[in-house]
């Protein structure tokens, strides 16, 4: 009964919360960047809950299950981009426009807007199918009479509600509930699954020594077939770079930074931690449900109830940015740039909440097609971070790269990736030629063509000022 009320109780207060903030929106910046009112604090804690879901959870926890501590690898490559991203969190909160594909037709041109957002929309679907998958896991978890099946529907029709309401708004502020709530718990229940486990001595003896290696079971090889599309998605992700169009300031985008960079050290190594001591209590046939059975089977009730909830809020909160992300795009990059650019406010705002639904059933449908979470996050990681990131990098810290260079990138890193997927061959694996083929084809395509005029690429390197409070 403890779950049912705990999770219960979180869910209420989850949907008065955006119910509140769908209020407050009147027009497309309210429901794209909020408004660009968001204080650094908020930040903080949008960006960690988006970022670590059922990612982090589920995918995170399978490879701690298989690998021990070497799992650490897959979020060491996004710890890696966020010192990149501290360098330039300033300069895109002063570009101050909506998506990612915004900065890359400034840039570039509109067709380079066009493709990206193709790449956006199936990685970022893919990364919400998977939420859905893993919200049905923790639903039937805690109602056995739940089929996971049936739990994946029920997570994907509150979600699509959930996102539709209020937007950035809505995302952002419910963000900073399951944020505060999900750490707090991470930090109070390590501790006590541990003793429960009866101490390291014992979690050592019940797993082999490589579980505590720096490579574990894997080679240097696959080790950063780990780290490199975290890295890639990281530093080039749709969602964070919009969270920066969101906030008030360049201030507020820099500081965000830094306490999401303490954030996420503190509780993606918690997480690694929590399925390690799992794993060496429970033997699952299905290694994706590691951390919330530990939770529900390894902790005394109050805490495993919070941790299971914090769990199940994460994975919403992570399918909420996702799915809005891509939402924003097909408005914001298609919709009003090459089918209704003079569009009045209401009929945008109708269209873009009719674009959640059906992405998010698009993302249902993908849901059913994939079994291991782990292998559908490195395939969504590496379309984006192979087709979008490199030449998102460049607008900010390569003069030399033109419209050409750009396109083809994007173009090549897609088709490597979903051809690569398609043949069967193991999804890890993909990142290398898909990377290797988007950057040497960037920088070839842009030093084999005319450099770009200087209007598209001064803005980006002007000397830093302040945006208005």
């Amino acid at each position: 009964m403890i779950y049912i009320v705990t999770v219960g109780s979180l869910v209420s207060v989850l949907l008065i919360a955006a119910i509140n903030r769908s209020l407050s929106v009147r027009n497309e910046a309210d429901f794209l960047v909020a408004g660009r009112r968001l204080s650094w604090p908020v930040l903080v804690f949008t960006l960690l809950s988006s970022w670590i879901g059922a990612g982090s959870l589920f995918a995170g926890g399978e490879n701690a299950y298989r690998n021990g501590f070497a799992a650490l690898w897959q979020p060491a490559g996004g710890w890696l981009g966020l010192i990149v991203i501290s360098l330039i969190a300033g300069r895109a909160r002063r570009f101050a426009q909506y998506t990612v594909p915004d900065l890359l037709e400034a840039r570039y041109n509109a067709t380079a807007r066009l493709f990206a957002t193709v790449a956006i929309v199936l990685s970022y679907t893919m990364i919400t199918s998977y939420q859905f998958k893993a919200g049905g896991d923790v639903l039937h978890l805690i109602f056995p009479q739940v089929t996971q099946t049936s739990g994946t529907y029920v997570i994907a029709g509150f979600v699509i509600l959930f996102t539709a309401l209020a937007g950035m708004g809505s995302v952002a502020y419910v963000d900073l509930i399951i944020g505060v709530l999900v750490t707090a718990i991470a930090v109070i229940s390590f501790p006590l699954l541990l003793d429960s486990a009866g101490g390291w001595a014992t979690v050592r003896q019940n797993l082999s020594e490589d579980r505590f290696t720096v490579f574990g079971p894997l080679s240097p090889t696959q080790a950063l077939a780990f780290a490199l599309p975290s890295f890639l998605l990281l530093i080039g992700n749709q969602g964070m770079y919009q969270k920066f169009f969101s906030a008030r300031s360049e201030r507020d985008a820099k500081l965000a930074v830094f306490g999401w960079i303490a954030g996420t050290l503190i509780l993606e190594t918690l997480i690694i931690a929590i399925a390690v001591v799992g794993s060496s209590r429970f033997h699952l046939q299905n290694p994706r449900e590691i951390i919330p059975t530990t939770a529900r089977l390894g902790l005394p009730a109050l805490p495993g109830a919070l941790l299971l909830a914090g769990i199940f809020a994460k994975v919403i909160s992570t399918a909420n940015n996702y799915l809005f992300s891509p939402a924003t795009n097909l408005i914001h990059d298609v919709y009003q740039r090459f089918l209704a650019p003079h569009a009045s406010e209401r009929r945008t705002l109708l269209v873009s909440r009719i674009t959640v639904v059906a992405l998010g059933i698009f993302a249902l449908l993908q849901a059913a097609h994939f079994e291991s979470i782990l292998r559908a996050a490195l395939y969504a990681y590496t379309v984006y971070g192979s087709a979008v990131t490199p030449s998102v990098m460049a607008v900010f810290f390569w003069k030399r790269a033109n419209a050409f260079g750009a396109v083809t990138s994007i173009v090549l890193g897609t088709a490597v990736t979903v051809g690569w997927n398609l043949a069967g061959i193991r999804v890890m694996d993909a990142v290398y030629p898909a990377l290797v083929i988007s950057v040497l084809s960037l920088i070839v395509g842009s030093l084999a063509t005319s450099p770009a005029p200087e209007e598209k690429w001064k803005p980006f390197f002007a000397p830093q000022t302040e945006s208005p409070q």
